[in-house]
């Protein structure tokens, strides 16, 4: 819980960025809207029928709302209640210091998907930008922004993927072996603590992203800093936009910065080895080296771009994997049926194998212990969703969306839909069955130009994290809470 001081001052500091956007936005205000539809006071005439909704206090907005909701882990909250108060299809609101108009549903996720590059471009919060430099490849909607969406793609699926399961099954292997060795009279460690479940995935998750990403072995140190420093990135990236001393994003900034010059450091020094194996014949091959050698697509990845994308990649995997990870041992624990009938699959697929290590081919038969993750997923997705910019003004469902005003398309908007999905707070896996979801209903990785290029990666991570963790005892690991 936030201490009173601390809520004072987030109230004042919220109060000061606020205060500032407001004005900003006051001073480019005509640049936004285009003159047609402005009246002579500056508001917007002609076919000004804006969403439903209330843009809140002035300068605060609605963000106090979003970000305690956020506090309290009911994001859904905050989209779920305007649903139901003003349209199950649109509304508009004020958060991040933006006007920004709420597209729910599946219609209006498939608009949103449909749309990007005509209608609609990317655009990132102010503490996206600020962690990631809002000069960066990462940052722009641009060709060679497609070209690196692209590339980092193709080292995300297909054979580059294939290589990283013995990396993941080797990582969760070796783990699983320390802490039953660590655990109380070296006993057998058991799933039902919550903290070791937790920490379980976490350190699964950094290892696994170390080794693949930056190509390091098992320095647990080092692992252990770049997980702390990653920390202090998600907490200010999830913070209000106030980037002054004492607060979560000025951290976070400072965070980035180091980790960033570290990774930098790190590209060099590979780069330099890479010249010496070439002379040698004998060629350094990994994804980091890969991400260093020109592309046919020209591409051009300086050490900073390289290194900014690793960034990104290892907060990403962290937030994403890290979290259903838990998540999914949550469930399990909480749901003992539907941790039977996931064991029994898992020791399907480890009888019919030789040797206990995992295969591309193994993770493909998961089939019931994907509509566990999916599910996971459904309840808690690790993105809300995103952000778009309106490039020109348009209508939809009769409102008008004017240019310069932000669109975000939210995951709890149909994932926690009782017409898409009846009895939505239920875990129920039976829901991926046969075909499935309706689609844009299902939306935990987005969807079309800009879906999530990791989605197999984090698939294929959370079911070896599965596998290895139900089957390495003989079923004999204690889940169940009771």
């Amino acid at each position: 819980m936030m201490e009173t001081s601390d809520i004072l001052l987030l109230l004042l500091s919220l109060i000061i960025s606020l205060l500032f956007l407001h004005v900003t936005k006051l001073r480019r205000r005509n640049s936004q809207i285009p003159n047609q539809i402005l009246d002579a006071e500056g508001q917007i005439k002609g076919n000004n029928n804006l969403p439903p909704g209330n843009t809140g206090w002035p300068f605060f907005g609605e963000s106090l709302d979003f970000f305690s909701n956020f506090q309290h882990q009911t994001p859904q909250n905050f989209v779920l209640e305007r649903c139901r108060k003003y349209s199950s299809k649109i509304f508009k609101t004020s958060i991040l210091g933006e006007k920004v108009v709420v597209f729910s549903g599946a219609e209006g996720n498939r608009f949103v998907f449909s749309n990007q590059k005509t209608l609609l471009k990317h655009w990132y919060a102010a503490s996206v930008a600020k962690l990631f430099g809002k000069n960066s490849k990462v940052m722009n909607d641009n060709e060679q922004t497609q070209m690196g969406r692209k590339f980092l793609s193709s080292i995300l699926k297909g054979d580059a993927l294939k290589s990283y399961v013995v990396i993941f099954d080797a990582t969760i292997k070796e783990l699983l072996s320390q802490f039953d060795e660590n655990s109380e009279n070296g006993q057998m460690m058991m799933m039902n603590d919550h903290q070791i479940r937790e920490k379980l995935a976490e350190k699964y998750t950094i290892t696994s992203a170390c080794k693949i990403f930056l190509g390091m072995e098992s320095n647990v140190e080092k692992i252990n800093a770049h997980e702390q420093s990653i920390k202090v990135m998600l907490n200010g990236l999830f913070s209000l936009p106030v980037n002054l001393p004492g607060f979560a994003l000025n951290r976070a900034i400072n965070e980035s910065k180091a980790l960033l010059k570290e990774i930098e450091t790190m590209i060099r020094e590979r780069k330099n080895m890479i010249d010496d194996a070439k002379c040698s014949n004998n060629v350094v091959n990994d994804l980091l080296s890969e991400m260093i050698q020109p592309t046919d697509g020209g591409y051009s990845k300086v050490v900073h771009d390289v290194g900014t994308a690793l960034l990104g990649l290892l907060a990403a995997s962290y937030l994403g994997i890290r979290i259903t990870a838990i998540n999914v041992l949550k469930h399990l624990a909480e749901f003992p049926e539907i941790y039977d009938l996931v064991l029994k699959e898992q020791e399907e697929i480890a009888s019919s194998k030789s040797t206990e290590t995992i295969t591309w081919e193994d993770v493909r038969k998961m089939k019931y212990s994907w509509n566990v993750v999916c599910e996971t997923l459904r309840l808690a997705p690790t993105s809300i969703g995103g952000f778009k910019e309106v490039m020109m003004n348009f209508d939809y469902e009769g409102y008008m969306i004017p240019k310069g005003w932000k669109i975000h398309w939210n995951t709890n908007a149909t994932h926690w839909n009782p017409e898409y999905f009846p009895n939505p707070e239920k875990f129920d896996p039976s829901r991926f069955e046969g075909d499935g979801p309706i689609p844009y209903t299902y939306v935990p990785f987005g969807g079309g130009l800009h879906t999530c290029p990791a989605n197999e990666f984090t698939k294929f991570a959370i079911l070896i994290f599965l596998h290895n963790v139900v089957i390495s005892s003989g079923g004999k690991r204690k889940f169940s809470m009771a």
